[in-house]
């Protein structure tokens, strides 16, 4: 869902804040013969990263993006920090804001050892097209944020904006996530290896699971899902899979190194917090540094005691939130 940390950074950022998903008016829970056993009105909005992408894209002057580019190694001086990367290009600036995700390079020489840690769950995630819905199940889904729950599992839907970013109906897509308990160890380790016999650490990108894996699924989906939530999972053509981690960084600055995002704290989605979080931490440190490189240290040391907070709080939540859900211990 689009929260307020996110329109607010994309107002700061000058970016027009309309049109960024679709709206679902009504949250709705499923028991597994297809009941609608509780509704509540909760007008909300979802998007997607490819949205959220292309808008923030849009607003950058060109040559300002360097895709493909790979860090290597950085050093940091008094007023500054030095990059370098795997193409041989080096970039000298008064700050490094590593914004490179969980397996953040960055984080590996600010907090070296600190790494995601599998909390026992994994997420089935698959797109469909809205088209491509049989209309029974259409008709009982609409456009709600739909859940079904059981135990050790919680189903999730809602629509999102089509392939090409498009917003119309019938091109629209709903995405769906499947909330599954999963062994640490064999269990686990199998289910990485992905189809061309090549083990993952985290996740396993569209096309990438087993056909078997496929198939125990879906037939899993036909016994414990609702009809209309089972008939998602069944259009799904390449459904993928990621891990559910945590992770919480000691520090968010190291002298004139900065981490951001998920290369600074990893919440669980239950939290819906990823993108906001991530906003948060962005519009923050700009209003930090708003009044220039003068007292630059002394911001980043006020900004980072406010944003441990903020993260370590959000993690602890989401990990309130997964064991209540999934009904697992410590």
């Amino acid at each position: 869902m689009i929260q307020q940390d996110v329109l607010e950074a994309m107002g700061y950022a000058g970016i027009p804040r309309a049109m960024l998903g679709v709206r679902s008016d009504d949250r709705i829970v499923l028991d597994a013969r297809g009941e609608v056993i509780y509704r509540q009105h909760q007008p909300q909005t979802q998007t997607s990263w490819s949205v959220l992408y292309s808008r923030l894209h849009e607003a950058l002057p060109a040559g300002v993006i360097h895709p493909g580019e790979r860090l290597t190694r950085f050093t940091r001086g008094d007023a500054g920090v030095t990059c370098e990367f795997e193409s041989g290009r080096a970039e000298t600036a008064d700050l490094l804001v590593g914004a490179d995700g969980a397996r953040s390079a960055v984080r590996a020489v600010i907090a070296p050892g600190v790494a995601p840690r599998y909390a026992g769950y994994v997420a089935w995630r698959g797109l469909v097209p809205e088209a491509a819905v049989p209309a029974p199940a259409a008709r009982q889904l609409g456009g709600a944020f739909v859940f079904q729950e059981g135990t050790h599992h919680q189903w999730l839907a809602y629509r999102v904006p089509g392939e090409d970013n498009s917003l119309a109906p019938e091109k629209r897509r709903w995405n769906w996530v499947w909330f599954r308990k999963v062994d640490a160890g064999d269990e686990l380790r199998r289910l990485l290896v992905d189809r061309n016999g090549v083990a993952h650490e985290q996740a396993l990108p569209p096309g990438g699971v087993k056909q078997d894996d496929i198939d125990a699924l879906r037939r899993d989906a036909k016994t414990m899902l609702a009809p209309s939530v089972q008939a998602l999972v069944l259009a799904t053509e390449q459904p993928f899979l990621q891990t559910i981690v945590d992770l919480a960084t000691p520090r968010m600055v190291d002298g004139r190194a900065v981490l951001v995002g998920d290369a600074a704290f990893v919440p669980r989605p239950h939290t819906a917090g990823g993108a906001a979080r991530a906003a948060a931490n962005a519009l923050s440190l700009a209003h930090a540094l708003h009044g220039g490189t003068a007292r630059i240290d002394e911001s980043l040391r006020n900004w980072n005691a406010e944003q441990m907070r903020f993260g370590q709080s959000l993690v602890a939540t989401g990990i309130a939130m997964g064991k209540r859900i999934m009904g697992l211990g410590d």
